[in-house]
């Protein structure tokens, strides 16, 4: 059997991303345009400057990523793209290049959802064994899915309200952290002290999740305290925060791994990059034999890999899309 190599493209947030990977899981080559800088400013994304970037850079960063990897179009059997959830205007401007170079060049189209690449950025250094959970955690998903197969989704739980990546650039912002906000509350939480109450949002016999009413606790606790001329350290508040969110989706976690009988996890997303969240998951995992599977750190934030991670086996089933293709900013993993 030949090798299959695809030319991921993925586009859903502030990332321009372009990368060639070959079988699902050989990454040829893997470029990613960062547009932090840019939204520092803002505060967050601002979704039409996403799209304005994306417009100028996704032709480089294509151009790039084929000549890391030392290749031409001629080279490709396919071209995969997100196709959402995400921004709609930075998805179009993805899948329009694709579209471009999937026409231009006679390539089969492949479209494929932004979490099922979270999930596949963990196939690209150790391959998925079935049965497994995936706890996807990201600034703007938090999920429960089991696979019983490839591309085999069940959600069996997820976020009410604020996904956690953005409770923590909200909780980030009341303590004057800069954008975005999940690295600095990590830092910050390694020299402080659990020492507010916070609360543990579980939501009884659920496995979903919910962080606004934590976010609002947090919020609600620093105005007291200023009100009543009462001090407090930014390591605290930070430390206090990740402590609750950490028992909320260790808890969850473990509860699912138990009743469906899984003995793989893996942590997917950009949420996953967090020391915290790395070292409790490690500890409970041991603990509990458990197989943990965690990306590397620039696997675990939006990249193109693992999109052509995941479109590998949506090319294998001759899942293909037509000129007709157009962005999602909400779509189901089913």
């Amino acid at each position: 059997m030949s090798d299959t190599k695809i030319l991921a493209i993925e586009t859903s947030c502030d990332e321009t991303a372009v990368s060639i990977v070959q079988n699902g899981y050989q990454v040829l080559s893997n470029v990613v345009n960062s547009q932090i800088e840019s939204h520092k400013r803002f505060g967050g994304v601002v979704p039409e400057v996403a799209s304005r970037h994306h417009v100028e850079n996704i032709t480089m960063v294509i151009d790039e990523a084929l000549q890391q990897a030392q290749m031409s179009m001629d080279d490709i059997d396919a071209v995969a793209v997100t196709e959402g959830p995400g921004l709609i205007g930075a998805l179009l401007v993805g899948i329009s290049a694709a579209k471009a170079l999937a026409l231009s060049h006679n390539k089969p189209l492949v479209p494929v959802h932004h979490i099922a690449g979270h999930v596949y950025a963990n196939h690209i250094e150790k391959r998925l064994t079935f049965p497994l959970l995936a706890l996807v955690v990201s600034g703007g998903h938090t999920e429960l899915v089991v696979m019983k197969d490839h591309l085999d989704f069940e959600i069996i739980g997820q976020t009410r309200d604020d996904a956690v990546g953005e409770a923590y650039d909200k909780v980030a912002r009341t303590i004057d952290c800069p954008y975005p906000g999940g690295p600095h509350i990590d830092r910050l939480a390694t020299l402080g002290e659990d020492n507010l109450e916070l609360p543990r949002p579980y939501l009884d016999d659920s496995y979903d999740f919910s962080f606004s009413g934590l976010k609002s606790a947090v919020i609600n606790k620093l105005h007291n305290l200023n009100q009543k001329g009462i001090s407090y350290k930014k390591e605290d508040v930070a430390a206090s925060f990740q402590a609750s969110v950490i028992d909320v989706l260790t808890e969850k976690t473990f509860k699912a791994l138990k009743a469906y009988d899984i003995n793989q996890l893996l942590i997917c997303g950009g949420v996953a990059a967090n020391r915290g969240l790395r070292e409790r998951m490690t500890t409970m995992c041991e603990a509990e034999g458990i197989e943990l599977m965690i990306p590397k750190m620039n696997l675990c934030t939006d990249n193109a890999a693992m999109i052509g991670a995941a479109a590998y086996y949506v090319y294998q089933n001759q899942h293909f899309a037509d000129m007709s293709l157009n962005g999602k900013s909400n779509m189901s993993i089913h």
